[in-house]
């Protein structure tokens, strides 16, 4: 976001000439009053500067907002959970309460945190996101609260915080366990009294704003741990929603799946792609440590890579998908054509061999996979491929 000087400067002169109010513009001056000027001109003078400094921090805001705008991905969930999640959402629109959202990452908080703003009627403006764990601490605090001209060393224009451009609207903090200590009392100061002053000016601003705040750490734990102001948790938590992960609410999966295939099949310019029963068995048995953003990358990846318009259980290996828990039974289909028939005795070796290469081939000789697979490091692996001519 680029500075601007957050006052519009308006020169008076007793002796107006063009020359002087041409300098005076030059100079940064919004506008040039020469006396004796009448109370209609100098009001018309203070509207203008005002719709100027509008007009401003809508720009500002645009560009914000194109720069950091995730992907319009929708609050996507048939599950009670969600149902609920939507139905306070639209009761909380009605208020000016501060809420908090926890939940693990990936689940969606800032998306809800979209859909809550959707319902907002006392705070219709902008939504401006900040994400408490990517600025660095010494410049959160003029992140937050914007800065004047020389507060700081660098501090060579002023500078509009996130608070002020929030005016109106939501103030979105995600991460906020992320947020520094020192900082957590001047925080607690806008969200108990609703005022706010940029940093080196005495100036005080009224924060029209509504604060949410969402994290995937338990408070609780860091108020114990003396990481986070206790004042701070119960005044951000006057109304809590909770994501539950997407493990347990399992019976979104279809809907995010049709939405994602969608989604990517037009961004990727690719014929409209379907998930084969046996893949969708497969996500239902899958915990989702990653939720709903595992979800959303895998298809992502399932759309660019797979040939054919259905999705099979192949493309998901070939997708580079990496399962951390233990594989499901199915994986025994491994050991089809590696046995040799009733009777017939081979080799230990060979057998290893047929084996090894078999689950090479399943899993489109994505060694590290294999190598996961068969419970073997990948050197392990490599030797037995460059012994056996393969490698």
């Amino acid at each position: 976001m680029e500075n601007v000087l957050d006052t519009q400067i308006i020169v008076i002169s007793a002796y107006g000439n063009i020359e002087t109010a041409v300098a005076a513009i030059k100079a940064g001056a919004f506008d040039f009053l020469e006396k004796p000027f009448s109370i209609y001109e100098a009001k018309l003078a203070l509207e203008k500067a005002l719709e100027k400094k509008r007009l401003t921090l809508e720009n500002i805001y645009l560009k914000l907002s194109l720069s950091e705008k995730d992907e319009k991905i929708p609050f996507i969930g048939k599950s009670k959970a969600i149902k609920d999640l939507l139905e306070k959402a639209k009761i909380i629109g009605q208020t000016d309460s501060t809420i908090l959202i926890t939940g693990e990452s990936g689940t969606g908080k800032g998306l809800l945190a979209k859909k809550i703003h959707e319902y907002d009627r006392l705070y219709p403006g902008p939504m401006v996101c900040v994400d408490c764990s990517c600025i660095v601490p010494t410049l959160f605090e003029s992140e937050l609260f914007g800065h004047v001209k020389g507060a700081f060393t660098g501090a060579n224009n002023s500078k509009i915080g996130k608070i002020e451009l929030a005016q109106g609207g939501m103030l979105f903090l995600d991460e906020i366990g992320n947020i520094p200590l020192d900082l957590q009392a001047k925080l607690l100061k806008v969200v108990e009294e609703k005022e706010f002053s940029p940093v080196g000016s005495l100036k005080v601003i009224k924060a029209r704003v509504r604060i949410v705040a969402a994290t995937n750490k338990n408070l609780k734990e860091e108020v114990k741990k003396g990481t986070f102001r206790e004042d701070l948790y119960y005044r951000l938590n006057v109304v809590h929603f909770h994501l539950p992960p997407l493990r347990e609410r399992k019976e979104d999966i279809p809907l995010l799946v049709d939405y994602f295939l969608k989604y990517f099949c037009e961004r990727h310019k690719r014929p409209l792609k379907r998930i084969k029963p046996e893949v969708m068995k497969f996500f239902f048995e899958y915990s989702w440590p990653g939720n709903v953003r595992e979800l959303k990358h895998l298809i992502e990846r399932l759309v660019i890579f797979s040939k054919n318009e259905e999705i099979t259980e192949k493309d998901l290996f070939f997708a580079g998908f990496e399962k951390s828990e233990e594989l499901p039974e199915k994986e025994n289909i491994l050991l089809k054509g590696v046995l040799p028939p009733e009777n017939e005795i081979l080799p230990l070796e060979e057998v290893e061999k047929n084996y090894i290469l078999k689950v090479l081939d399943q899993v489109k000789w994505n060694r590290s996979l294999a190598a996961r697979l068969l419970g073997i490091d990948r050197k392990t692996l490599r030797d037995k491929l460059k012994k056996w001519g393969k490698f």
